[in-house]
């Protein structure tokens, strides 16, 4: 198979609410894929029937070849979740939960190479409860890969977290990615989809409003760009002409001169206005 994941015609209702509406979805194998949607959009839902833990009402779901409504055990053993929120054991050591979940797999990975890979090897024998919000993430990333997972969903990940402690995650989910681990991504961080994902598809209303390589999402690279300098500001879509043009008139040396095209959140916050 080339597509961990697709999705034909995806419907999902509560009530009188059309949550997700007719939506189609592609994601390759080995790709990093984020799904951004502000709450409400039909994303959480989208997600959680593509793991299982939701029925559709109508469309068709093929996930690693099989049907998320009906899993089975050796399907379930091939995805890994790392859900927003997860329950934990506070008195169990890192080492004792991570060796805990190994045993409901078939073929798991050692557990302390698992520690090793999330970067807790020096705090293997901690409790849980005493681990920092970021350590205890990464214990719920070890969970979600003990048992080698085709595909991993990762769901907004890093919420909580000071910087440092989001770019030291970023570097273990690509980790992940370079060996080859599937992984679909929830965020509401536009930097972090930018930073680690392959493609993304931005969800409102239901319905997939855009979709590709976060570069070039939404037209925008091919948008205008703004050239801002200290006297004044224009959008234009020959930023060139206009530098050139500018470095003649002030005699080579262009006062706080910037030039800049519409960020990812730009983009993002022209797909989910009301239409």
């Amino acid at each position: 198979m080339t597509h961990a994941i697709q999705v034909r015609g995806l419907t999902k209702r509560y009530g009188d609410v059309e949550a997700v509406a007719g939506l189609d979805l592609d994601i390759k194998r080995g790709e990093v894929f984020a799904i951004l949607g502000p709450n409400g959009a039909g994303k959480s839902t989208t997600v959680e029937i593509l793991e299982g833990y939701r029925k559709r009402d109508a469309g068709e779901v093929s996930v690693l070849g099989v049907d998320p409504g009906r899993p089975t055990r050796e399907w379930r053993s091939r995805v890994g979740i790392v859900a927003q929120t997860m329950e934990d054991a506070p008195e169990l050591s890192v080492r004792e939960t991570v060796r805990h979940f190994a045993a409901y797999y078939p073929d798991p990975k050692d557990p302390d190479e698992v520690i090793a890979q999330v970067g807790l090897t020096e705090s293997a024998n901690k409790r849980i409860r005493q681990l920092s919000g970021g350590q205890r993430r990464r214990v719920d990333v070890a969970l979600g890969v003990i048992g080698r997972p085709e595909l991993l969903f990762l769901d907004e990940p890093t919420t909580g977290f000071d910087p440092e402690a989001r770019r030291n995650f970023w570097e273990l989910i690509e980790g992940l990615a370079h060996d080859g681990t599937t992984i679909v991504l929830t965020t509401h961080y536009l930097e972090e989809a930018e930073t680690l994902a392959d493609r993304v598809a931005v969800i409102a209303r239901g319905r997939i409003v855009a979709e590709g390589d976060p570069a070039t999402l939404g037209g925008r690279a091919t948008a205008k760009a703004r050239v801002n300098w200290s006297e004044g500001s224009v959008e234009t879509d020959t930023p060139t002409k206009t530098v050139l043009e500018l470095t003649r008139r002030y005699d080579g040396e262009v006062p706080e001169l910037t030039v800049t095209r519409p960020t990812l959140e730009d983009i993002y916050l022209r797909l989910i206005e009301p239409s």
